[in-house]
């Protein structure tokens, strides 16, 4: 053979191969969501109170005296009292609260792993006569 080796029998030559090899990973994970609150609290208080007052007096007195001389004496006394009162009280009151609250969130987590590895393969020298050339690598 001309490639200056001279094994003086059979030759099974092989072959040398190299590159690269890659892989990845992806994985994406979403989640979004909202909620939403709302409070109203209101209260309306009312009282009416009345009261009524009726008082009504009377007091009479009449006094007639007639001597026998013919003289003649007359008194009338009279007291009339009378009172009507009346009282409403409305008494109202409000009071309130309103509140709302609103969110919103959105999540996004992406994970991207890349893995990468290199080969090299040697070329392989098998005579019938004696030694052997392995593989080589790098």
């Amino acid at each position: 053979m001309s490639d200056g080796f001279d094994t003086g029998g059979d030759l099974d030559y092989g072959h040398y191969e190299a590159g690269a090899d890659s892989a990845d990973l992806e994985q994406l994970h979403t989640a979004s969501g909202s909620e939403a609150d709302y409070n109203s609290d209101f209260n309306v208080y009312e009282q009416d109170t009345e009261s009524a007052e009726s008082t009504d007096f009377q007091q009479g007195s009449h006094v007639e005296i007639e001597s026998p001389d013919g003289a003649r004496y007359e008194e009338t006394n009279f007291t009339n009292y009378s009172n009507d009162q009346f009282d409403s009280n409305h008494i109202f009151a409000a009071e309130g609260s309103e509140s709302g609250h609103e969110a919103q969130f959105s999540e996004l987590d992406a994970l991207r792993q890349s893995f990468d590895s290199s080969f090299a393969e040697g070329t392989e020298l098998h005579t019938d006569g004696g030694g052997q050339l392995g593989v080589a690598s790098n």
